[in-house]
């Protein structure tokens, strides 16, 4: 287990100075640093069908990004090039472990492990991204140069798949050995290249804008069927303007919106799924034998038994009209307020044993609904 130290901060000192206002260098966050997958293990991954990579090549300032997956690697040169893997931590248990230390953010605000291995000189450009993110230097080493928000830096598409940005002031520039950390806010542009053979991983965090999660919650009215209740007038007047639409009504159509809003049960169930749904695929593998509810109450009476949470699984909970509202992956589920323990210790570890979550195993609606998510493979003993 990798253990984060954040200089002489401690964690809550860290979120009031930096998270979301400014960068830090973060010497030796990982001291000791130990890789957990080589450039070889990386390439095997960017073979599969299933899992999203890229290669990015900039010799001569020629900036090109090609698309996996890949079948050779002859495109990743000696010199000015990169390979980038995405959710490794869906794939790749040791390397998603990297996660774990960073878990004093909210889970729900957590994204994925992007991989990358880099060539000298390697590198993507200078960029924004529009959220937060931990870059932990692995393998060898890599120059940043990171700067402050500007609302006056222009950004430029090298080609349609490689935002950049103009050159910027930087308030750090360093380069990067094993086991050292930058942590960048978002808006914050930053740039690195390799000075030798570098292994890096990118620790992302979710920052959904409104027109996102506005377009998203429509997509869950029309699914739930919801949001039937028309427009009414019942008092309208005679007005001299038959053109005019007044504040009157521009508010009557503005609370007619809001109270789908204000509906706290199809509010809640839409915020469950929106914040739970991977943004990648899973490498989900359901038991051969699938599990009947009698197997699960007798496994939970086994102390010897631990279960593990499938990587890249994103578990999130609600407590709500004296309920639990489970989130799963994009699905709901809802449990009395008496297994409350048993839903922090799933969606707070990555393992957990049976003897944790004994107090639940007389709950027939637990037990039914972790059964159904140890067959879907999203936890396994």
């Amino acid at each position: 287990m990798y253990q984060l130290v954040i200089n002489n901060l401690s964690e809550q000192e860290f979120l009031n100075d930096f998270w979301q206002k400014k960068p830090l260098l973060i010497t030796q966050g990982f001291a000791d640093f130990v890789d957990p997958l080589d450039a070889n293990e990386l390439a095997g991954l960017a073979m599969e069908e299933n899992i999203e990579s890229r290669i990015i090549t900039n010799h001569n300032n020629d900036w090109h990004a090609y698309h996996g997956p890949f079948e050779s690697f002859e495109l990743l040169k000696e010199q000015h090039s990169t390979l980038l893997v995405q959710a490794v931590d869906h794939w790749h248990p040791a390397a998603a472990q990297l996660l774990e230390p960073f878990r004093f953010i909210p889970n729900w605000r957590i994204d994925d492990l992007m991989i990358s291995f880099s060539t000298p000189q390697g590198g993507v450009g200078p960029h924004l991204d529009q959220y937060d993110v931990f870059i932990i230097q692995g393998e060898g080493k890599r120059h940043w140069r990171v700067g402050m928000p500007d609302n006056n830096l222009k950004q430029f598409a090298q080609n349609k798949s490689l935002l950049q940005v103009e050159q910027f002031p930087a308030v750090i520039d360093c380069i990067l050995e094993p086991g050292d950390i930058l942590y960048i806010p978002p808006g914050c542009p930053h740039e690195g290249y390799a000075v030798e053979n570098a292994l890096n991983y990118s620790i992302g965090f979710r920052a959904p804008n409104q027109r996102d999660l506005l377009s998203n919650f429509a997509d869950h009215i029309i699914d739930k069927e919801a949001g039937n209740n028309r427009y009414q007038d019942p008092h309208i007047m005679l007005r001299d303007s038959k053109g005019e639409i007044q504040p009157t009504e521009a508010d009557s159509v503005k609370q007619l919106m809001q109270a789908m809003l204000n509906n706290e049960a199809l509010f809640k169930t839409w915020l469950g799924t929106t914040l739970s749904q991977p943004k990648h695929e899973m490498d989900l593998i359901p038991p051969e034998d699938l599990f009947d509810n009698e197997q699960i109450a007798e496994l939970l009476n086994d102390n010897d038994v631990v279960f593990e949470r499938l990587g890249g699984t994103r578990a999130l909970y609600q407590v709500y009209e004296n309920e639990i509202l489970l989130s799963v992956n994009g699905e709901n589920y809802n449990l009395p307020i008496s297994d409350l323990n048993a839903v922090k210790l799933l969606t707070d570890h990555t393992s957990v044993t049976a003897e944790q979550l004994n107090s639940s195993k007389n709950s027939l609606v637990f037990v039914q609904t972790f059964t159904t998510l140890l067959n879907e493979g999203i936890w396994f003993c």
